[in-house]
Protein backbone atom coordinates (compact mmCIF):
# COMPACT_ATOMS: atom_id res chain seq x y z
CA UNK A 1 0.00 0.00 0.00
CA UNK A 2 1.27 3.38 -1.00
CA UNK A 3 2.04 6.31 1.19
CA UNK A 4 -0.01 9.24 0.06
CA UNK A 5 1.03 11.76 3.10
CA UNK A 6 4.47 11.77 4.89
CA UNK A 7 5.15 13.62 7.80
CA UNK A 8 8.58 13.80 8.96
CA UNK A 9 9.07 16.29 12.32
CA UNK A 10 6.65 18.83 11.61
CA UNK A 11 6.36 21.04 14.34
CA UNK A 12 4.22 24.31 14.43
CA UNK A 13 5.06 27.48 16.69
CA UNK A 14 3.02 31.02 16.79
CA UNK A 15 5.13 32.97 19.03
CA UNK A 16 5.31 31.31 22.23
CA UNK A 17 2.72 28.81 21.92
CA UNK A 18 4.50 25.32 20.04
CA UNK A 19 0.85 23.84 18.59
CA UNK A 20 2.74 20.90 17.06
CA UNK A 21 6.44 19.42 18.16
CA UNK A 22 7.67 16.98 16.20
CA UNK A 23 5.27 15.40 14.40
CA UNK A 24 6.07 12.37 12.17
CA UNK A 25 3.88 9.72 10.66
CA UNK A 26 2.81 7.98 7.22
CA UNK A 27 -0.61 8.33 5.88
CA UNK A 28 -1.52 5.40 3.72
CA UNK A 29 -3.63 5.67 0.86
CA UNK A 30 -6.48 3.57 0.06
CA UNK A 31 -7.83 3.83 3.83
CA UNK A 32 -9.15 6.24 6.25
CA UNK A 33 -6.85 7.54 8.81
CA UNK A 34 -8.70 9.46 11.70
CA UNK A 35 -6.82 12.68 13.26
CA UNK A 36 -8.20 12.77 17.22
CA UNK A 37 -7.54 14.37 20.17
CA UNK A 38 -9.06 16.99 22.68
CA UNK A 39 -9.64 20.72 22.04
CA UNK A 40 -6.09 22.54 21.01
CA UNK A 41 -4.23 19.27 20.77
CA UNK A 42 -3.05 20.61 17.58
CA UNK A 43 -5.40 18.97 14.96
CA UNK A 44 -6.68 22.10 12.70
CA UNK A 45 -3.29 23.35 12.65
CA UNK A 46 -1.90 20.05 11.21
CA UNK A 47 -4.88 19.44 8.92
CA UNK A 48 -4.12 23.17 7.25
CA UNK A 49 -0.26 22.58 6.80
CA UNK A 50 -1.09 18.98 5.41
CA UNK A 51 -3.94 21.55 2.86
CA UNK A 52 -0.54 23.57 2.07
CA UNK A 53 -2.59 26.61 3.87
CA UNK A 54 0.10 27.29 6.56
CA UNK A 55 3.87 26.36 6.60
CA UNK A 56 5.72 24.28 9.20
CA UNK A 57 8.04 25.63 11.24
CA UNK A 58 9.92 22.90 11.16
CA UNK A 59 10.26 19.66 9.53
CA UNK A 60 8.56 18.48 6.46
CA UNK A 61 5.02 17.42 5.18
CA UNK A 62 4.90 15.30 1.48
CA UNK A 63 1.07 15.19 -0.18
CA UNK A 64 0.91 12.61 -2.99
CA UNK A 65 4.87 13.40 -3.37
CA UNK A 66 3.93 17.60 -3.49
CA UNK A 67 6.34 19.18 -0.69
CA UNK A 68 3.44 21.49 1.08
CA UNK A 69 6.35 24.52 1.26
CA UNK A 70 8.02 23.98 -2.12
CA UNK A 71 4.93 22.97 -3.96
CA UNK A 72 2.14 24.95 -2.25
CA UNK A 73 0.34 25.14 -5.74
CA UNK A 74 1.11 21.50 -6.72
CA UNK A 75 -0.46 20.27 -3.39
CA UNK A 76 -3.35 22.62 -4.15
CA UNK A 77 -4.04 20.60 -7.22
CA UNK A 78 -4.06 17.12 -5.41
CA UNK A 79 -6.38 17.39 -3.00
CA UNK A 80 -9.85 18.14 -1.63
CA UNK A 81 -10.37 20.10 1.63
CA UNK A 82 -13.47 20.40 3.88
CA UNK A 83 -12.57 23.25 6.45
CA UNK A 84 -14.54 22.88 9.98
CA UNK A 85 -16.67 25.95 8.56
CA UNK A 86 -17.02 25.19 5.34
CA UNK A 87 -18.04 27.99 3.14
CA UNK A 88 -20.87 27.42 1.38
CA UNK A 89 -22.89 30.24 0.38
CA UNK A 90 -26.60 30.11 1.84
CA UNK A 91 -28.18 32.02 -0.64
CA UNK A 92 -26.83 30.02 -3.84
CA UNK A 93 -28.49 26.70 -4.91
CA UNK A 94 -26.67 23.46 -4.56
CA UNK A 95 -26.47 23.87 -7.99
CA UNK A 96 -24.75 27.10 -8.20
CA UNK A 97 -22.05 26.77 -5.29
CA UNK A 98 -21.06 23.24 -7.27
CA UNK A 99 -20.43 25.99 -10.23
CA UNK A 100 -19.01 28.45 -7.86
CA UNK A 101 -16.28 26.06 -6.64
CA UNK A 102 -16.09 24.20 -10.17
CA UNK A 103 -15.26 28.27 -11.57
CA UNK A 104 -12.95 28.50 -8.43
CA UNK A 105 -10.65 24.65 -9.71
CA UNK A 106 -11.03 25.95 -13.22
CA UNK A 107 -12.72 23.34 -14.75
CA UNK A 108 -14.03 23.19 -18.26
CA UNK A 109 -17.17 22.83 -19.71
CA UNK A 110 -17.12 18.95 -20.08
CA UNK A 111 -15.61 18.23 -17.01
CA UNK A 112 -17.83 20.47 -14.70
CA UNK A 113 -20.28 18.42 -16.00
CA UNK A 114 -19.25 14.94 -15.66
CA UNK A 115 -18.27 16.28 -12.52
CA UNK A 116 -21.95 17.95 -11.57
CA UNK A 117 -23.74 14.20 -12.68
CA UNK A 118 -21.32 11.84 -11.17
CA UNK A 119 -21.35 13.86 -7.51
CA UNK A 120 -24.71 14.71 -7.16
CA UNK A 121 -25.83 10.99 -7.50
CA UNK A 122 -22.59 9.90 -5.13
CA UNK A 123 -24.40 12.21 -2.55
CA UNK A 124 -28.22 11.73 -3.50
CA UNK A 125 -28.48 15.47 -3.49
CA UNK A 126 -29.78 15.70 -7.37
CA UNK A 127 -33.52 16.37 -6.49
CA UNK A 128 -32.39 19.11 -4.45
CA UNK A 129 -30.24 21.20 -7.06
CA UNK A 130 -32.41 24.08 -6.86
CA UNK A 131 -33.07 24.33 -3.35
CA UNK A 132 -30.56 27.13 -1.73
CA UNK A 133 -27.80 25.92 0.26
CA UNK A 134 -29.22 27.50 3.36
CA UNK A 135 -32.60 25.83 3.37
CA UNK A 136 -30.55 22.26 3.88
CA UNK A 137 -30.58 19.70 6.51
CA UNK A 138 -26.92 19.99 8.31
CA UNK A 139 -26.72 16.70 6.59
CA UNK A 140 -27.12 17.40 3.58
CA UNK A 141 -25.19 20.46 3.89
CA UNK A 142 -22.18 18.44 4.53
CA UNK A 143 -23.06 16.61 1.76
CA UNK A 144 -22.59 19.09 -0.51
CA UNK A 145 -19.46 20.48 1.25
CA UNK A 146 -18.20 16.81 0.68
CA UNK A 147 -19.26 17.60 -3.16
CA UNK A 148 -17.40 21.23 -3.65
CA UNK A 149 -14.42 19.43 -2.00
CA UNK A 150 -14.49 16.36 -4.51
CA UNK A 151 -15.00 18.23 -7.67
CA UNK A 152 -11.60 18.24 -9.11
CA UNK A 153 -11.03 14.24 -8.31
CA UNK A 154 -8.15 14.68 -5.72
CA UNK A 155 -5.88 12.08 -4.83
CA UNK A 156 -5.98 13.45 -1.02
CA UNK A 157 -9.41 14.20 0.81
CA UNK A 158 -9.12 16.17 4.05
CA UNK A 159 -12.16 16.49 6.26
CA UNK A 160 -11.96 18.77 9.32
CA UNK A 161 -14.42 17.35 11.50
CA UNK A 162 -17.15 16.72 8.72
CA UNK A 163 -19.61 15.33 10.96
CA UNK A 164 -20.40 18.14 13.53
CA UNK A 165 -24.27 18.84 14.22
CA UNK A 166 -25.00 16.22 12.08
CA UNK A 167 -27.80 13.03 13.27
CA UNK A 168 -26.76 9.74 13.51
CA UNK A 169 -28.54 8.90 9.80
CA UNK A 170 -26.16 11.55 7.74
CA UNK A 171 -23.30 10.58 9.71
CA UNK A 172 -23.77 6.82 8.47
CA UNK A 173 -24.22 8.19 5.27
CA UNK A 174 -21.41 9.92 5.14
CA UNK A 175 -18.96 7.10 6.37
CA UNK A 176 -20.28 5.20 3.45
CA UNK A 177 -19.66 7.53 1.04
CA UNK A 178 -15.89 8.13 2.51
CA UNK A 179 -15.28 4.87 2.56
CA UNK A 180 -16.15 4.26 -0.77
CA UNK A 181 -13.55 6.83 -1.88
CA UNK A 182 -11.41 5.01 0.41
CA UNK A 183 -11.69 1.99 -1.11
CA UNK A 184 -11.12 3.44 -4.55
CA UNK A 185 -7.41 4.16 -3.20
CA UNK A 186 -7.99 7.67 -2.02
CA UNK A 187 -5.73 9.15 0.60
CA UNK A 188 -8.89 10.30 3.16
CA UNK A 189 -8.10 12.27 6.88
CA UNK A 190 -11.07 12.53 9.01
CA UNK A 191 -10.70 14.90 12.27
CA UNK A 192 -13.29 14.23 14.36
CA UNK A 193 -14.23 14.57 18.36
CA UNK A 194 -16.81 11.89 17.73
CA UNK A 195 -14.50 8.60 18.92
CA UNK A 196 -16.93 6.19 17.81
CA UNK A 197 -16.46 7.53 14.29
CA UNK A 198 -12.25 7.52 15.17
CA UNK A 199 -12.97 3.39 16.29
CA UNK A 200 -14.56 2.95 12.65
CA UNK A 201 -10.81 4.01 10.67
CA UNK A 202 -8.04 1.92 9.34
CA UNK A 203 -5.60 3.89 11.48
CA UNK A 204 -5.33 7.19 14.10
CA UNK A 205 -3.04 9.77 14.88
CA UNK A 206 -4.09 10.82 18.57
CA UNK A 207 -2.45 13.99 19.33
CA UNK A 208 -2.64 16.06 23.01
CA UNK A 209 -0.55 19.11 23.59
CA UNK A 210 0.88 19.13 19.91
CA UNK A 211 2.33 15.98 20.54
CA UNK A 212 1.46 12.23 18.67
CA UNK A 213 0.93 10.06 21.53
CA UNK A 214 -0.51 7.55 19.68
CA UNK A 215 -0.07 5.94 15.86
CA UNK A 216 -2.07 2.91 14.90
CA UNK A 217 -5.18 0.79 14.48
CA UNK A 218 -7.96 1.92 17.02
CA UNK A 219 -8.28 -2.03 18.24
CA UNK A 220 -4.80 -2.13 19.04
CA UNK A 221 -5.21 0.80 21.78
CA UNK A 222 -8.48 -0.46 22.57
CA UNK A 223 -6.67 -3.46 23.43
CA UNK A 224 -4.69 -1.79 26.53
CA UNK A 225 -8.20 -2.02 28.56
CA UNK A 226 -8.05 -5.68 28.69
CA UNK A 227 -9.84 -6.84 32.13
CA UNK A 228 -10.47 -2.83 33.45
CA UNK A 229 -13.40 -2.24 31.46
CA UNK A 230 -16.64 -2.53 33.59
CA UNK A 231 -20.43 -2.35 33.31
CA UNK A 232 -22.18 -2.06 36.70
CA UNK A 233 -25.72 -2.80 36.78
CA UNK A 234 -28.86 -3.06 38.83
CA UNK A 235 -27.97 0.02 41.10
CA UNK A 236 -30.78 0.43 43.59
CA UNK A 237 -31.03 4.08 44.03
CA UNK A 238 -29.88 7.26 42.42
CA UNK A 239 -27.05 5.97 39.48
CA UNK A 240 -25.81 9.70 39.16
CA UNK A 241 -25.06 9.80 42.94
CA UNK A 242 -23.23 6.59 42.97
CA UNK A 243 -21.39 7.82 39.86
CA UNK A 244 -20.48 11.06 41.09
CA UNK A 245 -18.83 8.53 44.18
CA UNK A 246 -17.23 6.17 42.42
CA UNK A 247 -15.24 8.59 40.03
CA UNK A 248 -13.61 10.23 43.96
CA UNK A 249 -12.63 6.09 44.42
CA UNK A 250 -8.55 5.50 43.73
CA UNK A 251 -8.37 3.60 40.64
CA UNK A 252 -11.27 4.09 38.79
CA UNK A 253 -9.86 6.34 35.92
CA UNK A 254 -13.43 7.26 33.73
CA UNK A 255 -17.13 6.48 34.31
CA UNK A 256 -19.91 7.59 32.74
CA UNK A 257 -23.81 6.70 32.51
CA UNK A 258 -24.93 4.16 30.18
CA UNK A 259 -28.59 3.95 30.38
CA UNK A 260 -29.67 2.69 33.64
CA UNK A 261 -26.21 1.46 34.30
CA UNK A 262 -22.59 2.68 34.40
CA UNK A 263 -19.35 2.20 32.21
CA UNK A 264 -16.53 2.23 34.31
CA UNK A 265 -12.61 2.21 33.74
CA UNK A 266 -10.76 1.31 36.42
CA UNK A 267 -6.66 1.94 36.92
CA UNK A 268 -5.86 -2.06 37.55
CA UNK A 269 -7.33 -5.46 37.20
CA UNK A 270 -9.94 -6.06 39.35
CA UNK A 271 -11.97 -3.56 41.53
CA UNK A 272 -10.93 -2.36 44.92
CA UNK A 273 -12.06 -2.67 48.28
CA UNK A 274 -13.43 0.83 48.33
CA UNK A 275 -15.18 0.19 45.04
CA UNK A 276 -16.77 -3.21 45.96
CA UNK A 277 -18.15 -1.86 49.54
CA UNK A 278 -19.73 1.48 47.78
CA UNK A 279 -21.06 -1.04 45.38
CA UNK A 280 -22.38 -3.29 47.84
CA UNK A 281 -24.35 -0.15 49.69
CA UNK A 282 -26.39 0.10 46.29
CA UNK A 283 -26.76 -3.33 45.96
CA UNK A 284 -25.01 -2.77 42.45
CA UNK A 285 -23.65 -5.81 40.21
CA UNK A 286 -20.11 -5.57 38.44
CA UNK A 287 -19.65 -7.41 35.45
CA UNK A 288 -16.85 -7.05 32.92
CA UNK A 289 -17.49 -5.54 29.48
CA UNK A 290 -15.60 -5.16 26.13
CA UNK A 291 -13.55 -2.13 26.10
CA UNK A 292 -13.95 0.84 23.40
CA UNK A 293 -12.03 2.82 21.70
CA UNK A 294 -12.87 5.83 23.73
CA UNK A 295 -12.28 3.96 26.83
CA UNK A 296 -8.61 3.63 26.05
CA UNK A 297 -8.46 6.96 24.58
CA UNK A 298 -9.69 8.78 27.63
CA UNK A 299 -7.26 6.36 29.76
CA UNK A 300 -4.46 7.14 27.86
CA UNK A 301 -5.14 10.94 28.36
CA UNK A 302 -5.10 10.22 32.42
CA UNK A 303 -8.77 9.58 33.12
CA UNK A 304 -11.50 11.60 32.81
CA UNK A 305 -13.02 14.51 35.52
CA UNK A 306 -13.91 13.48 38.85
CA UNK A 307 -17.40 13.15 40.01
CA UNK A 308 -17.73 16.83 42.15
CA UNK A 309 -19.03 19.76 39.94
CA UNK A 310 -17.93 22.95 42.20
CA UNK A 311 -20.83 24.57 40.53
CA UNK A 312 -23.31 22.08 41.92
CA UNK A 313 -21.90 22.40 45.59
CA UNK A 314 -22.21 25.81 45.82
CA UNK A 315 -25.68 26.02 44.57
CA UNK A 316 -28.81 25.86 46.84
CA UNK A 317 -31.27 23.27 46.34
CA UNK A 318 -34.12 24.04 43.65
CA UNK A 319 -37.67 24.37 45.56
CA UNK A 320 -40.85 24.77 43.80
CA UNK A 321 -44.59 23.47 43.59
CA UNK A 322 -45.77 20.88 41.72
CA UNK A 323 -44.42 17.52 40.21
CA UNK A 324 -44.05 18.65 36.39
CA UNK A 325 -41.87 21.34 35.25
CA UNK A 326 -42.63 21.49 31.70
CA UNK A 327 -45.41 20.20 29.59
CA UNK A 328 -46.71 20.85 25.97
CA UNK A 329 -50.08 19.69 24.59
CA UNK A 330 -50.61 19.34 20.97
CA UNK A 331 -47.62 21.78 20.03
CA UNK A 332 -47.68 22.60 16.47
CA UNK A 333 -45.43 25.26 14.65
CA UNK A 334 -45.98 26.47 11.06
CA UNK A 335 -44.05 28.72 8.76
CA UNK A 336 -46.33 29.00 5.96
CA UNK A 337 -47.17 25.98 4.52
CA UNK A 338 -43.70 24.38 6.15
CA UNK A 339 -44.89 22.57 9.64
CA UNK A 340 -41.92 22.21 11.74
CA UNK A 341 -43.25 21.18 15.33
CA UNK A 342 -46.97 18.92 14.28
CA UNK A 343 -49.04 18.30 17.81
CA UNK A 344 -46.12 17.47 19.83
CA UNK A 345 -46.99 16.65 23.32
CA UNK A 346 -44.88 15.51 26.71
CA UNK A 347 -44.74 16.69 30.12
CA UNK A 348 -41.51 16.72 31.78
CA UNK A 349 -40.81 16.22 35.95
CA UNK A 350 -38.95 18.03 38.31
CA UNK A 351 -35.32 16.96 38.84
CA UNK A 352 -35.45 14.94 35.33
CA UNK A 353 -32.95 14.95 32.27
CA UNK A 354 -35.32 14.77 29.15
CA UNK A 355 -33.78 13.92 25.40
CA UNK A 356 -35.06 15.76 22.31
CA UNK A 357 -33.42 13.91 19.48
CA UNK A 358 -34.10 13.43 16.04
CA UNK A 359 -32.66 13.62 12.46
CA UNK A 360 -31.67 17.24 11.30
CA UNK A 361 -34.54 19.52 10.65
CA UNK A 362 -36.85 17.05 12.48
CA UNK A 363 -38.20 20.13 14.62
CA UNK A 364 -36.18 19.75 17.62
CA UNK A 365 -34.67 23.52 17.73
CA UNK A 366 -38.03 24.77 16.97
CA UNK A 367 -39.76 22.72 20.06
CA UNK A 368 -36.95 24.37 22.30
CA UNK A 369 -37.40 28.17 21.18
CA UNK A 370 -41.56 27.57 21.71
CA UNK A 371 -40.91 25.81 25.09
CA UNK A 372 -38.48 28.91 25.74
CA UNK A 373 -40.80 31.52 24.70
CA UNK A 374 -38.09 32.35 21.58
CA UNK A 375 -41.10 31.59 19.30
CA UNK A 376 -45.14 32.03 19.36
CA UNK A 377 -46.77 28.39 18.46
CA UNK A 378 -49.15 28.12 15.67
CA UNK A 379 -51.19 25.98 17.74
CA UNK A 380 -51.05 24.55 21.11
CA UNK A 381 -50.02 25.02 24.34
CA UNK A 382 -46.66 25.35 26.33
CA UNK A 383 -46.12 25.49 29.96
CA UNK A 384 -42.93 25.81 31.99
CA UNK A 385 -43.08 25.85 36.01
CA UNK A 386 -46.80 25.35 35.75
CA UNK A 387 -47.23 29.39 33.45
CA UNK A 388 -48.46 28.79 30.57
CA UNK A 389 -46.35 30.83 27.57
CA UNK A 390 -49.08 32.32 26.31
CA UNK A 391 -50.30 34.34 29.05
CA UNK A 392 -47.03 34.57 31.40
CA UNK A 393 -43.73 34.50 29.18
CA UNK A 394 -42.03 37.14 31.11
CA UNK A 395 -42.17 35.30 34.27
CA UNK A 396 -41.69 31.97 32.88
CA UNK A 397 -38.55 32.86 31.14
CA UNK A 398 -36.73 33.93 34.81
CA UNK A 399 -37.09 30.80 35.72
CA UNK A 400 -35.44 28.77 33.14
CA UNK A 401 -31.99 29.11 30.89
CA UNK A 402 -30.89 28.57 27.47
CA UNK A 403 -28.40 27.14 26.07
CA UNK A 404 -28.66 27.63 21.97
CA UNK A 405 -27.47 25.63 19.40
CA UNK A 406 -24.80 28.09 18.04
CA UNK A 407 -23.46 29.75 20.85
CA UNK A 408 -25.63 32.95 21.79
CA UNK A 409 -22.56 34.85 22.88
CA UNK A 410 -21.31 38.17 21.82
CA UNK A 411 -18.44 38.65 20.14
CA UNK A 412 -17.93 42.24 20.27
CA UNK A 413 -18.04 41.94 23.94
CA UNK A 414 -15.32 40.45 26.23
CA UNK A 415 -16.23 37.28 28.22
CA UNK A 416 -16.83 39.63 31.74
CA UNK A 417 -18.77 41.76 29.12
CA UNK A 418 -21.12 38.70 28.43
CA UNK A 419 -21.77 37.52 31.68
CA UNK A 420 -22.75 40.95 32.98
CA UNK A 421 -25.01 41.30 30.10
CA UNK A 422 -26.82 37.98 30.62
CA UNK A 423 -26.81 39.23 34.27
CA UNK A 424 -28.66 41.51 33.48
CA UNK A 425 -30.81 40.04 31.39
CA UNK A 426 -32.22 37.75 33.87
CA UNK A 427 -33.04 40.75 36.61
CA UNK A 428 -29.82 40.44 38.44
CA UNK A 429 -28.67 43.52 39.71
CA UNK A 430 -25.95 45.66 41.94
CA UNK A 431 -24.13 43.37 44.49
CA UNK A 432 -25.53 40.14 43.78
CA UNK A 433 -24.87 40.82 40.15
CA UNK A 434 -21.29 41.25 40.94
CA UNK A 435 -21.40 38.08 43.00
CA UNK A 436 -22.79 36.03 40.39
CA UNK A 437 -20.39 37.04 37.93
CA UNK A 438 -17.13 36.28 40.18
CA UNK A 439 -18.81 33.03 40.99
CA UNK A 440 -19.27 31.60 37.10
CA UNK A 441 -15.80 33.14 36.57
CA UNK A 442 -14.53 30.96 38.84
CA UNK A 443 -16.52 27.64 38.83
CA UNK A 444 -15.74 27.75 35.19
CA UNK A 445 -12.04 28.92 35.05
CA UNK A 446 -12.90 31.82 32.87
CA UNK A 447 -10.86 34.27 34.77
CA UNK A 448 -7.74 34.22 32.74
CA UNK A 449 -10.04 34.93 30.20
CA UNK A 450 -12.18 37.73 31.27
CA UNK A 451 -10.49 40.32 29.21
CA UNK A 452 -10.89 38.60 25.97
CA UNK A 453 -13.76 37.97 22.75
CA UNK A 454 -15.37 34.65 23.16
CA UNK A 455 -14.68 34.53 19.34
CA UNK A 456 -10.83 33.49 20.61
CA UNK A 457 -11.65 30.84 23.03
CA UNK A 458 -11.05 27.29 22.53
CA UNK A 459 -14.35 25.53 22.01
CA UNK A 460 -14.18 23.79 25.83
CA UNK A 461 -14.15 27.33 27.14
CA UNK A 462 -17.11 28.84 24.54
CA UNK A 463 -19.46 25.65 26.06
CA UNK A 464 -18.12 26.81 29.20
CA UNK A 465 -19.48 30.77 28.93
CA UNK A 466 -22.73 29.60 26.91
CA UNK A 467 -23.22 27.71 30.42
CA UNK A 468 -22.12 30.16 33.00
CA UNK A 469 -24.16 32.70 31.13
CA UNK A 470 -27.56 30.45 31.06
CA UNK A 471 -27.38 29.73 34.87
CA UNK A 472 -26.71 33.26 35.97
CA UNK A 473 -29.98 33.25 37.49
CA UNK A 474 -30.14 29.60 39.36
CA UNK A 475 -33.16 28.47 36.84
CA UNK A 476 -35.28 25.93 37.86
CA UNK A 477 -35.11 24.55 34.36
CA UNK A 478 -32.21 24.30 32.14
CA UNK A 479 -32.58 24.12 28.46
CA UNK A 480 -29.53 22.85 26.20
CA UNK A 481 -29.52 22.74 22.28
CA UNK A 482 -26.64 20.54 21.27
CA UNK A 483 -24.60 21.96 24.02
CA UNK A 484 -21.68 19.36 23.26
CA UNK A 485 -21.80 19.57 19.30
CA UNK A 486 -17.94 19.09 18.30
CA UNK A 487 -16.18 19.02 21.86
CA UNK A 488 -13.38 16.55 23.15
CA UNK A 489 -15.20 13.55 25.39
CA UNK A 490 -12.91 14.96 28.16
CA UNK A 491 -14.62 18.30 27.87
CA UNK A 492 -18.02 16.33 27.53
CA UNK A 493 -17.90 14.33 30.86
CA UNK A 494 -17.08 17.80 32.67
CA UNK A 495 -19.87 19.69 30.94
CA UNK A 496 -21.95 16.11 32.25
CA UNK A 497 -20.49 16.44 35.86
CA UNK A 498 -21.77 19.95 36.24
CA UNK A 499 -25.09 18.67 34.63
CA UNK A 500 -25.31 15.89 36.82
CA UNK A 501 -24.75 17.86 40.02
CA UNK A 502 -27.20 20.34 39.18
CA UNK A 503 -29.46 17.58 38.57
CA UNK A 504 -29.26 16.61 42.37
CA UNK A 505 -29.79 19.74 43.14
CA UNK A 506 -33.43 19.40 41.68
CA UNK A 507 -32.40 21.61 37.97
CA UNK A 508 -34.84 19.80 35.34
CA UNK A 509 -32.58 19.94 31.99
CA UNK A 510 -33.98 19.43 28.48
CA UNK A 511 -31.29 18.79 26.12
CA UNK A 512 -30.94 17.99 22.26
CA UNK A 513 -27.68 16.06 20.98
CA UNK A 514 -26.50 14.55 17.70
CA UNK A 515 -23.55 12.58 19.99
CA UNK A 516 -26.03 9.07 20.89
CA UNK A 517 -23.80 8.23 24.12
CA UNK A 518 -24.64 11.05 26.08
CA UNK A 519 -28.35 10.47 24.99
CA UNK A 520 -27.96 7.60 28.08
CA UNK A 521 -27.29 10.32 30.46
CA UNK A 522 -31.01 10.94 30.03
CA UNK A 523 -33.60 9.44 32.25
CA UNK A 524 -36.26 9.54 28.94
CA UNK A 525 -36.16 10.32 25.81
CA UNK A 526 -38.72 11.27 22.67
CA UNK A 527 -37.82 10.55 19.38
CA UNK A 528 -38.85 13.19 16.73
CA UNK A 529 -38.92 13.18 12.83
CA UNK A 530 -40.59 14.83 10.37
CA UNK A 531 -41.67 17.47 12.88
CA UNK A 532 -44.01 14.26 14.78
CA UNK A 533 -43.22 12.46 17.56
CA UNK A 534 -42.28 9.08 16.88
CA UNK A 535 -41.25 7.59 20.75
CA UNK A 536 -40.94 8.35 24.29
CA UNK A 537 -39.12 5.84 26.45
CA UNK A 538 -35.76 5.31 28.90
CA UNK A 539 -32.73 5.16 26.75
CA UNK A 540 -32.22 1.18 27.45
CA UNK A 541 -35.95 1.06 26.36
CA UNK A 542 -35.57 1.76 23.31
CA UNK A 543 -32.31 0.22 22.61
CA UNK A 544 -34.42 -2.99 23.67
CA UNK A 545 -36.76 -2.46 21.08
CA UNK A 546 -35.20 -2.52 18.46
CA UNK A 547 -32.87 -5.88 19.74
CA UNK A 548 -33.18 -9.04 17.58
CA UNK A 549 -30.83 -12.12 16.81
CA UNK A 550 -29.00 -10.28 14.37
CA UNK A 551 -28.46 -7.05 16.73
CA UNK A 552 -28.46 -8.48 20.07
CA UNK A 553 -27.13 -5.40 21.90
CA UNK A 554 -28.23 -2.41 20.07
CA UNK A 555 -26.48 0.80 20.87
CA UNK A 556 -28.47 4.49 21.58
CA UNK A 557 -27.60 4.97 17.59
CA UNK A 558 -28.84 1.47 16.67
CA UNK A 559 -31.91 2.86 18.42
CA UNK A 560 -32.27 5.88 16.73
CA UNK A 561 -31.88 4.61 13.00
CA UNK A 562 -33.77 1.70 13.30
CA UNK A 563 -36.49 3.65 14.80
CA UNK A 564 -36.19 7.00 12.46
CA UNK A 565 -36.20 3.86 9.57
CA UNK A 566 -39.35 2.76 11.06
CA UNK A 567 -41.17 5.45 11.01
CA UNK A 568 -43.90 4.16 14.33
CA UNK A 569 -45.45 7.27 15.31
CA UNK A 570 -46.95 6.93 18.26
CA UNK A 571 -50.62 8.28 19.38
CA UNK A 572 -50.79 11.19 21.43
CA UNK A 573 -52.23 9.87 24.13
CA UNK A 574 -49.45 7.29 24.72
CA UNK A 575 -46.26 9.66 24.92
CA UNK A 576 -48.03 12.25 26.90
CA UNK A 577 -47.00 11.84 30.71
Amino acid sequence: MTVGIELEEVGKRFGECEALSAVSAHIKSGEVTGLVGPDGAGKTTLMRIMAALMTPTSGRARVAGADVQDDAAGVHSLIGYMPQRFGLYEDLSVRQNLNLYADLRGLGEAQRRASHDRLLEFTGLAPFTGRLAGALSGGMKQKLGLACAMLAAPRVLLLDEPSVGVDPVSRRELWRMVGELAGDGMTVVWSTAYLDEAERCDEVLLLNHGRLIYSGQPAQLTATLAGRSYLVTDIQGDRRRLLTQVLELEGVRDGVIQGAALRLVLAGAGPSNALRNLLADYRAKLQAAPPRFEDAFVDLLGGGPGGLSVLAEKMDDVTGTGEITVRCRQLSKRFGRFTAADSVSFAVRRGEIFGLLGPNGAGKSTTFKMLCGLLKPSAGSAEVVGLDLRHAAPAAKRQLGYMAQKFSLFGLLSVRQNLDFFSGVYGLQGEQRQRRIEEMSEFFDLSPYLGQSPELLPLGFKQRLALACALMHRPQVLFLDEPTSGVDPITRREFWTHITGLVQRGVTVMVTTHFMDEAEYCDRVALVNRARLMALDTPDALKARVASPQLPNPTMEDAFVHLVAAENVLPDAEVAA
